[in-house]
């Protein structure tokens, strides 16, 4: 949409894969750290990110790992704590998978041990070779319909973010038959806050990225999308600390 230029935008949010790839086709704006103050409480594990070495484009705006939700009635315990779940024929027809080409290659390629950032073009065969070896057993490829398919019991497993399960956890309130695991390896991800080359406000745009850095604004936005904050103001915030 930023490329084809259909739509203006001030400030957009892209995970960091995608911000190399715009940094890299001139579609971001370096930003005014003037205006934008508050950046000096970002966590300095997240400066200068290999996707951002310089920090010159982005400002962090949430973090996250890949995992697993599973329903424990449906699914078996000793089955549990691997990516291998995903590909348990036991749970035929009862497996969600991404639809999206990133993260579902990356199921396949951490179970497999493979790097995720090879370039060998028969690794990425051996990964395909994997989905289609799964592909039997999955429901439906889904993103956002994880969250109808898991908590009506049409599916038990699926991949998925932890932000977005703790999102579903809160819709159970006390019957929370959804529970999640961090398989070894998985990936780890940013999401950050850019400005797109060409933006007509961009001073009022880095007030707004500011903005979304003070604590009050920082810890309501992570206590109602309950992504991890990269924001040292929210997890040092005491009244987050007890909703946590």
């Amino acid at each position: 949409k930023v490329a084809a230029g259909g739509a203006e935008y001030d400030v957009v949010i892209p995970s960091d894969y995608m911000i190399a790839r715009m940094i890299e086709e001139d579609m971001l704006e370096p930003l005014n750290f003037d205006n934008i103050p508050n950046f000096a409480d970002i966590d300095p594990n997240l400066l200068n990110p290999a996707y951002d070495p310089e920090n010159l484009y982005s400002v962090p705006y949430m973090w996250g790992l890949l995992g697993v939700i599973y329903n424990k009635t449906m699914v078996d315990e000793a089955d549990l704590g691997s990516w291998d779940l995903m590909w348990n024929e036991k749970y035929s027809g009862k497996i969600l998978q991404f639809n999206n080409s990133r993260d579902a290659f990356g199921t396949a390629m951490y179970r497999l041990g493979i790097d995720v950032n090879t370039t060998d073009t028969a690794q990425w065969d051996q990964a395909l070779d994997s989905l289609l070896e799964q592909r039997p057993l999955v429901n439906s490829y889904v993103m956002d319909e994880i969250f109808n398919k898991l908590e009506s019991g049409e599916a038990a497993i699926g991949a998925y973010y932890a932000g977005d399960y703790f999102t579903m956890v809160d819709a159970q309130a006390d019957n929370v038959d959804l529970q999640f695991y961090y398989p070894e390896p998985t990936n780890y991800f940013v999401d950050a806050m850019c400005i797109p080359t060409g933006c007509q406000n961009q001073e009022l745009a880095e007030i707004f990225i500011n903005y979304m850095l003070s604590e009050e604004a920082a810890v309501a936005n992570a206590e109602y999308i309950y992504y991890a904050s990269p924001n040292s103001l929210v997890y040092d915030n005491e009244t987050y600390q007890e909703d946590m």
